[in-house]
């Protein structure tokens, strides 16, 4: 609670330059009042008629921005003074102030005013004086806030312009990356419609189609679980990060093997189990593995490791490949951001692996780290709570 003022203190602040005799006949109009926590005094765009000097307590000057934000202007306590322009001008509040804690208020209404003046014209001056020095203060306040806005609306117009860049790259990479799988299908099941293929022949083509039909659905199937986990939120259950690793490791053993790359496990089996969705904790583990594949020479190693650490489970994704530049670094986790090259080395995707592994444990409540340097690999690391 503040200082209590005395009214003869606070009007000279509110009437500068005014006699004694002056002070007495504005106490002698008024009239104090007292309210209680959380009450709207002044209400922003009614019409009211009372000026306000504080006496105790504190308030809060707040403005509707937009029709939907409620913005703090300013806070006033004992010795300050509002809603003065309702003395002289029969418009609407500019803004809303509300009581924050008991206050004790001098309250004088326009009728009290009016006969002030009849006895003492130069208090008429003095609120001339203040009333431009408040109209100078509101004026500046008004600045700033055109000048906020102007920002505010830079901001958004740079978000839509990198959103609508960001959709058009989608649908290039989109269409890019389902043309090569959908070509070569294609290709191949006109062959084989006509009659052209056969015995091992056959088989290997029949093989292909599916990878590349696998190639086409597993794109697919990672962008639309990137729009449903926003979703969806499963119901948590204890998960054996060992077995998830495991799974990962499978799905990508034979393309290691392929590219001369080690896939490894490091790490206790009985590690702690965690809480969480295996589904999910699965699919972003093996967005991990399969961006340090893509990323790893031939002859480097991907190595998981699981550790328990205090009350969380960490599970480690490391590689020896490029490592990340640290110009790029900050949006790796982006949606639809990937490096389509490096040195002479092309790279393919729709960036949406580390997103999928980002959104994943974020769900979770868990985090995700990234250590890395340019030439030497790179390091995620997801920690999860125990189950």
């Amino acid at each position: 609670m503040t200082n209590i003022r005395t009214p003869a203190k606070i009007i000279p602040r509110a009437f500068p330059g005014i006699k004694p005799e002056e002070i007495q006949e504005i106490i002698m109009n008024s009239r104090i009042r007292t309210y209680p926590p959380e009450t709207v005094v002044c209400k922003e765009d009614a019409v009211e008629y009372t000026f306000y000097m504080i006496l105790e307590g504190d308030f809060e000057v707040t403005k509707m921005i937009n029709n939907s934000e409620i913005r703090l202007l300013k806070s006033l306590t004992a010795g300050d003074f509002f809603g003065e322009m309702a003395l002289i001008h029969n418009a609407p509040r500019a803004a809303t102030v509300t009581t924050k804690t008991n206050v004790v208020v001098l309250e004088l209404d326009k009728e009290g005013f009016n006969r002030v003046l009849k006895y003492s014209p130069s208090v008429s001056m003095a609120m001339v004086s203040e009333i431009s020095n408040r109209l100078r203060q509101n004026d500046q306040m008004a600045i700033e806030d055109l000048r906020l806005r102007a920002s505010e609306l830079a901001d958004a117009y740079q978000k839509l312009t990198e959103q609508e860049l960001a959709r058009r790259e989608l649908l290039t990479n989109v269409a890019h990356e389902l043309r090569t799988p959908l070509m070569v299908a294609s290709g191949y099941l006109h062959a084989l419609q006509k009659g052209m293929l056969s015995g091992e022949q056959l088989a290997q083509t029949i093989e292909t189609v599916m990878r590349n039909v696998d190639q086409i659905t597993a794109l697919t199937n990672d962008i639309l679980f990137l729009q449903e986990i926003e979703l969806v939120l499963p119901d948590f259950q204890p998960v054996n990060m060992m077995d998830v690793a495991e799974a990962a490791v499978k799905k990508y053993a034979q393309k290691a093997e392929a590219r001369n790359i080690k896939l490894k496990i490091k790490g206790d089996p009985n590690t702690p189990k965690v809480q969480g969705d295996p589904q999910s904790l699965e699919r972003a583990v093996i967005a991990l593995v399969d961006n340090a594949l893509k990323f790893s020479a031939p002859g480097g190693t991907v190595e998981l490791r699981l550790a328990e650490q205090g009350s969380k489970v960490l599970l480690s994704v490391e590689d020896q490949g490029i490592g990340i530049d640290p110009e790029i670094r900050p949006r790796i986790f982006d949606r639809f951001f990937h490096l389509e090259k490096h040195g002479d080395e092309l790279y393919s995707g729709l960036g949406i692996g580390l997103s999928i592994t980002r959104q994943v444990i974020q769900q979770h409540k868990g985090t995700l780290e990234v250590e890395s340097e340019p030439n030497r690999g790179s390091r995620f690391t997801i920690s999860l709570l125990k189950w």
